[in-house]
């Protein structure tokens, strides 16, 4: 399709070589671009009451100058002027840096219009735009542009304007007008004009309202249709095993399913019977029982002739399921065995020569699975637990050691919906949301650093019955930049206040992998009674007897990391306590202690976290899966979000999305994006 909207933006009158450049440096190459370039702000020229603004909020205000200005350099060639207006009946103080020549243009009784910040506690104003006599008939809001260089936010729009005038015409719309229609959107090009040069606070929402649906609509049905050709295009297997079977197995575990198990469940099972390879991701909360499901599937995938692997993080993990599989598969005839690195000698080399035979069915393990000498007979399912933990590359390696197999991933970090449906946008998802019958409510308290003591005798209280207690701190040892407890300095405390009494064991992350296990061992075993650890527990770790979390300087931890912190206890028939050690300075780290204290639903928590930190932040660092959004924002935006996703489903799955003329530029779309050749697809 010829668009002359791919013309380079030279082409525009009154852009020369060298705007081009600085243009090109941020990343505006064609007219399209250019058009594509949002501003990230407004100058709101609607004028307030001061007795509606908040402190600290940007306003536009219009008054008389009152006072004759004051003019005053610091530092070098740096100014500062100020003047006071009268503004309805405030008297006000009006500060603008950096612009000595207004000393000579503002008088007594002029007429101004101030933007800038209002300080409600000193009745000032500080400017970021200032326009002197009466107006005249003015845009209401002003686009402001992040520049780089020699170009400024007036260059921008004035370049903006240009393009406008020039090429506004060529803008197509790439929506159909059935969907255009059926949610009263604006066309692309009304949707351009209005986010560059809104006239109304409702003409930029509706226009931001049509390009956000755009841009999340263009996003999901690339997920969407690559999913599609993916699965019609690879061969999977088909698994057939008898379902009578199966429930027999469900029936005799020592405990009946949750009814979101038991949806899961179908959902797992359909697609490992379907010819197409599963691509499913599982959540689940700290013990909603993921592990239960995990075996279900591995049965499956055995009655049907298959083998299974379940892959997870740390070799103590590995233990741990590899124990729980044996017991849920006692009284089958299902081999289950576990590989790790600390498997040596004969018994590796055995076991090795049962999996490439096929004797052994179910094999769980650390990375260790992924070596070049692992191989299996007829590798059918793979699980990964805690997914994130293992790059891209590993998790491809063990899938291709089978022939297509089914792939299942496993996370106890609750995800909000927002970003399963973008981060992990080609998975289908699965949600055990509902928690076992008869599990206690881990009680968690927030308490301020002077109760430390209380803390620590209600620990020894604990310890004394048997139970056994973790002590998490952010940092490894000491820190001149954050004055946080470290783990070093909090276990030689320890080991002080406690006068020898208990053991007192420390973990973190410069250990090495064996230290780790030999600490966790001996605190599993109830060798060591009080474990001071960084953040290195937070995930797989499962010790009943364990019953007190306390965390120190717990403001420095997002929710989602609290609540998985939180989740290493309670898993023993004894009441187990959450304490939230912290004296957080802003609301954000307050807010954060409150909803702790008053919820143990890791997918509310995941929601607030959200919230509160945004979509960057949300996996700890910036996540390489997340989409970068131009407009759309997954938090605020969710319900745009979650049309745009049910819309993309329904179109790809559609005949007339793949042959109807009214969809081609969605169709041309996805050809320049890669996910197809541009051939029909029936």
């Amino acid at each position: 399709m010829n668009n002359v909207l791919q013309e380079p933006v030279t082409r525009i009158k009154g852009i020369g070589e060298e705007t081009g450049e600085a243009l090109r440096d941020m990343g505006i190459e064609t007219i399209e671009d250019l058009f594509a370039y949002f501003p990230f702000r407004y100058e709101d020229y609607e004028v307030r009451d001061l007795a509606d603004v908040k402190h600290d909020e940007r306003v536009t205000v219009q008054g008389k100058v009152h006072s004759e200005p004051s003019l005053t350099y610091y530092a070098r060639k740096k100014s500062r002027l100020t003047f006071r207006l009268l503004v309805d009946r405030y008297l006000i103080t009006v500060v603008c840096f950096n612009r000595p020549y207004l000393k000579s243009k503002l008088s007594i009784n002029e007429t101004v219009t101030v933007i800038g910040k209002w300080d409600q506690h000193r009745q000032t104003i500080t400017a970021s735009d200032l326009k002197i006599g009466v107006p005249t008939e003015t845009q209401e809001l002003e686009p402001v542009y992040s520049t780089k260089g020699a170009l400024t936010v007036k260059g921008m729009r004035r370049f903006m304007k240009l393009a406008l005038e020039q090429y506004g015409e060529a803008i197509h719309d790439p929506l159909p007008v059935s969907i255009r229609q059926a949610y009263r959107l604006v066309s692309k090009k009304e949707a351009i004009f209005a986010i560059h040069f809104p006239r109304s606070h409702e003409e930029l929402k509706q226009a931001r309202r049509r390009l956000v649906y755009e841009e999340f609509l263009l996003f999901q049905l690339k997920i969407h249709a690559f999913r599609k050709i993916q699965r019609e295009h690879s061969r999977g297997i088909a698994h057939d095993f008898s379902m009578e079977i199966l429930q027999q197995f469900i029936q005799k575990l020592p405990f009946p399913l949750t009814g979101a198990q038991k949806r899961v469940v179908q959902e797992i099972v359909k697609d490992m019977r379907s010819p197409y390879r599963m691509n499913r991701l599982l959540q689940g909360d700290v013990g909603s029982g993921k592990t239960v499901v995990a075996a279900i599937a591995l049965y499956a995938t055995v009655l049907s002739g298959y083998q299974g692997a379940l892959m997870v993080p740390t070799e103590i993990l590995a233990e741990q399921h590899a124990h729980s599989l044996q017991q849920l598969l006692a009284g089958t005839n299902v081999q289950v065995e576990l590989l790790t690195s600390s498997v040596k000698g004969k018994r590796r080399k055995e076991l090795l020569e049962q999996l490439a035979e096929g004797r052994v069915d179910i094999v769980i393990g650390t990375h260790a699975l992924i070596q070049d000498e692992v191989n299996f007979h007829r590798l059918g399912l793979v699980i990964t637990d805690e997914q994130h933990r293992f790059g891209v590359e590993q998790r491809r390696i063990l899938r291709e050691k089978g022939e297509s197999p089914d792939v299942l991933f496993m996370t106890a970090t609750p995800i909000p919906r927002t970003l399963a449906i973008t981060a992990f946008g080609e998975m289908d998802v699965s949600v055990i949301d509902e928690m076992p019958a008869g599990r206690k409510k881990v009680e968690t308290y927030w308490v301020k650093h002077h109760m430390l003591d209380r803390v620590l005798h209600f620990i020894e209280k604990e310890v004394q019955k048997g139970r056994q207690a973790y002590v998490i701190c952010p940092l490894i040892e000491e820190s001149e930049k954050l004055d946080v407890q470290n783990a070093l300095d909090v276990h030689s405390m320890l080991v002080h206040h406690y006068r020898g009494k208990y053991r007192i064991g420390l973990m973190h992350g410069r250990l090495s992998s064996e230290e780790k296990d030999a600490v966790m061992k001996a605190f599993s075993q109830n060798e060591v009674q009080i474990l001071v650890s960084t953040t290195v527990v937070e995930v797989g770790v499962n010790v009943p007897n364990a019953t007190v979390m306390l965390i120190y300087d717990a403001e420095r931890f997002g929710l989602a990391q609290l609540h998985q912190l939180r989740g290493r206890v309670g898993r023993g028939s004894e009441q187990s306590y959450c304490i939230l050690l912290a004296d957080p300075k802003s609301e954000i780290g307050k807010e954060r202690m409150r909803i702790m204290t008053e919820t143990n639903d890791g997918f509310l928590l995941s929601e607030k976290d959200l919230q509160l930190r945004g979509p960057g932040d949300f996996f700890g660092t910036k996540q390489s899966g997340m989409p970068d959004f131009k407009l759309g924002d997954v938090v605020h935006d969710y319900r745009i979000l979650e049309v745009a996703r049910n819309d993309a489903a329904r179109l790809v799955d559609s005949q007339a999305f793949w042959h109807d003329e009214s969809y081609g530029w969605l169709r041309f779309y996805l050809q320049q994006a890669g996910v197809f050749s541009g051939e029909k697809l029936d």
